[in-house]
Formats: structure tokens, C-alpha cells, sequence
């Protein structure tokens, strides 16, 4: 069985990184993914940057921000873990772990530094095809690991 990279996603609300879903991939390339419960500091009584969630949704359906820290950690600790650069993901994280004074312990990088055999642009031109291909949802979480699985497949493979 394939060794994958860890990808990681984070699907933000429209107020500055935001946390409300997240996803990532384990080696063998299964994905772990909820949905986070906010934690009250992040919400003012006009939030309402939720995107395509109810705060009763996230509050029901959610875990924790500390939950999806601890796990986290128990598959990804000092790792290194690649996202599709959406400029987000780092935010988000950085208020999940800022919410508890804790320091980052996973470090994010670009997934198109893994392939040294296309640019950047063309890699996400891949990406965007893929979306098509497979018929998902580019702000889904658990889509855009799914599509990162499936290119990190494709441009190793070639190799």
C-alpha cells in the first residue's frame, strides 16, 4: 500500500480564518473529517459567517477545537503537512491553536513543492481539473483531500 504525504484543509468562514470544517489525510491515505464546534471567543452576537453552516449544525455536530487539536496531534505531531496554498489553512489553524495559547506543532507547505516535475501553475491547473473530473466541491474539505490523494497518485506514479 502507498505511502501518502499529509494533506490537510481547512474550510473557513468568511471572518478572518475562521475554522468550521477540516480534514486531512493519514499515510495509507485514508481521510479523518468534521466539522468544529466554535468556540465561543471566535462568535459575537452579529456573527453570522458560517458559510454554509448554522452555529447549531457546528455546536451539534462538531467537536471541539481542543478534539480536533488531540487528534491531530496523534497522527500528525511534528509533521509536516501540505495544503492546496489557499492562503486559509494557516490562518484557520493558527486560531485553533491560538484559542488555547498552544504553538502550531504541524508545519504547513504548498503540496505542489512535492513534485518537482511541474510548476506551480501547472499543478494547480491539475487540481482544478481533477475537481472537475471527479465531480467535487472545491470547498469541501474532505473533497480537496481527496483530490490532493489523487494527484499526489497521478504525478508519482509517472515518476
Amino acid at each position: 500500500m502507498a505511502d501518502y504525504p499529509g494533506f490537510i484543509a481547512i474550510e473557513t468562514g468568511e471572518e478572518d480564518g475562521l475554522p468550521l470544517a477540516i480534514a486531512w489525510s493519514l499515510p495509507d491515505g485514508r481521510i479523518k473529517q468534521t466539522l468544529i464546534q466554535p468556540d465561543d471567543s471566535w462568535i459575537s452576537d452579529d456573527t453570522n459567517v458560517m458559510g454554509a453552516y448554522s452555529i447549531e449544525e457546528l455546536e451539534s455536530l462538531g467537536v471541539s477545537p481542543l478534539d480536533v487539536i488531540r487528534e491531530l496531534e496523534n497522527d500528525h505531531f511534528s509533521a509536516t503537512l501540505y495544503t492546496s496554498d489557499n492562503g486559509d489553512d494557516e490562518a484557520a489553524l493558527a486560531r485553533l491553536f491560538d484559542t488555547y495559547g498552544l504553538d502550531p506543532f504541524v508545519e504547513l507547505a504548498p503540496a505542489q513543492v512535492l513534485y518537482e516535475s511541474i510548476s506551480a501553475s501547472d499543478w494547480h491547473r491539475l487540481r482544478s481539473e481533477t475537481f472537475n473530473d471527479l465531480g467535487f466541491e472545491p470547498m469541501r474539505p474532505e473533497h480537496e483531500i481527496e483530490v490532493m490523494l489523487t494527484l499526489h497518485k497521478q504525478l508519482t506514479e509517472k515518476d
